[in-house]
């Protein structure tokens, strides 16, 4: 998707030159939220979720080349391709997002274990997902937990798999990750927390996952949702600078003059938060967009100040901000009630915020609590805790009082 964005950004921006856009995945670019939660449920089709019709590209001269990229000849500003072809570039956006990461476990390779990545594998999964299946998730992070939400709606029992003691707790915090636990305790989903699948068994398909613990837990298909790896193999032995993904200034520019680098792929400079590489919708898409103006000389910094979101059951959670470690967590709301923003503090400053069924989307409801939170991480505040949890007390207030 990022890619695709910044194609079309670059025809919008006016660019008249060569576009050629290269993907080794059937079908135009497009949003993969729907995977984990709507099309995976036979409730939506994914033609909202394209970046362009498929005529688009076409009647915007925007080549489309299905291939995999084998090599990058950076002096020569070539790619090697697969089938023995080669392409060239005065400028090159690398946006080749990540590829699931295996469970190198024995009996991985039984049929009826699948990973999500793609529509094929949604599809796949779709295919054997009967009502009244046994399901084993693997991994609870958000993939997992909408997955698990997912396949407990569409009727099958779900016991799912994680290291952590909650869904989400390493993101959230053991807090916030208690409710979420909750939530698909009372819909029916078991947690098996901390402990680890450590094999498969099964003939010639997967019967059960055996844990660590010596959990057996039988089963007619498996969802193993363990995080993604940048997609980077085609760079290795490249100028271009890899850490945890593609490093990338703050304008999106790689260290190699005219390579930039947006998406799941870009371990990105951000003005705020230093070095990340976020792995959600809206980053790829506003990512790529930032990254196209670039390539056409632009020096403004991608200073976006990351929202996600992610839909379980009937509940709906945003993020603002970004943050690994804090030293506080502030709640305004209610967590027994299940409605509440919570912010987390790191130094005393507000370095991201989470809403759950509260504080509209942030990208939606400009007045909303979760896009006031958004406006102190940008502006650094450092707000009392007594004025973050005062329910009186209005969030649009603090902007200009810091507290």
């Amino acid at each position: 998707m990022s890619g695709g964005v910044a194609a079309r950004t670059l025809r919008q921006e006016g660019f008249d030159g060569r576009i050629v856009l290269i993907g080794d995945e059937p079908g135009v670019p497009f949003g993969r939220p729907p995977l984990s939660k709507t099309y995976l449920r036979g409730e939506e089709k994914l033609d909202k979720w394209l970046v362009e019709p498929g005529a688009w590209y076409a009647d915007n001269d925007v080549e489309r080349l299905s291939a995999a990229v084998l090599r990058v000849d950076v002096p020569g500003k070539r790619l090697e391709i697969d089938g023995g072809r080669s392409i060239g570039f005065d400028s090159l956006l690398i946006a080749t997002g990540g590829r699931n990461r295996p469970l190198r476990v024995p009996g991985f390779d039984l049929g009826g274990i699948f990973q999500l990545r793609t529509v094929a594998d949604c599809d796949a999964i779709k295919r054997t997902a009967s009502r009244g299946a046994s399901a084993v998730v693997v991994g609870m992070g958000f993939i997992g937990s909408e997955v698990a939400a997912s396949l407990r709606t569409m009727g099958l029992k779900v016991c799912a798999v994680l290291r952590g003691a909650a869904p989400l707790d390493a993101v959230l915090g053991p807090e916030v990750a208690d409710v979420m636990a909750a939530i698909h305790r009372d819909q029916g989903v078991e947690l098996v927390a901390e402990d680890e699948v450590v094999r498969f068994e099964g003939a010639d398909r997967v019967e059960r996952a055996v844990t660590r613990k010596g959990r057996r837990i039988d089963c007619d298909l498996a969802v193993v949702a363990v995080g993604i790896e940048p997609a980077t193999d085609f760079l290795n032995g490249s100028p271009v600078a890899l850490d945890n993904g593609v490093l990338a200034g703050p304008t999106c520019q790689t260290n190699v003059p005219g390579v930039y680098a947006s998406g799941d792929v870009a371990n990105h400079l951000h003005p705020v938060f230093g070095r990340i590489r976020v792995e959600h919708y809206n980053n790829a898409e506003k990512q790529g967009a930032t990254a196209a103006r670039a390539m056409l000389g632009s020096t403004a910094e991608y200073d976006y100040i990351h929202t996600f979101w992610s839909d379980q059951y009937e509940h709906k959670l945003e993020y603002a901000g970004h943050v690994r470690r804090w030293d506080e967590l502030v709640v305004r709301g209610s967590l027994r009630d299940r409605s509440f923003i919570s912010f987390y503090l790191a130094g005393g400053m507000v370095r991201a915020a989470v809403g759950l069924n509260r504080g509209g989307d942030p990208e939606q409801d400009a007045q909303g609590e979760m896009a006031m939170a958004a406006r102190m991480i940008r502006m650094g505040l450092r707000p009392a805790r007594r004025a973050l949890e005062d329910e009186e007390r209005d969030l649009a207030s603090m902007l200009s009082t810091d507290g």
